[in-house]
């Protein structure tokens, strides 16, 4: 199995791609599945992250089969 990431707003944006699959094993924590696919660029600040739909912190440990999603700050008026 393989950990299904999925990006949000602005940050699928920045992506240029609304997710991305990794392999099995290929991450322990959500900062580690971060620091696979953000490219180089540390995860932006006050990001949110859900691991199976429940918002975590980026230290919460991933397995084959979760999907993380990353979602970026929203401002509204």
């Amino acid at each position: 199995m393989a950990i299904t990431v999925r990006y949000f707003a602005s940050l699928k944006e920045r992506m240029g791609r609304a997710g991305d699959s990794l392999g099995p094993g290929a991450a322990g924590t959500v900062r580690e599945v971060w620091e696979q696919v953000g490219g180089g660029v540390p995860l932006p600040p006050h990001t949110l992250v859900a691991v199976n739909l429940e918002y975590v912190d980026p230290s919460h440990p991933v397995r084959d089969g979760d999907e993380v999603a990353f979602f970026p700050p929203v401002t509204g008026g």
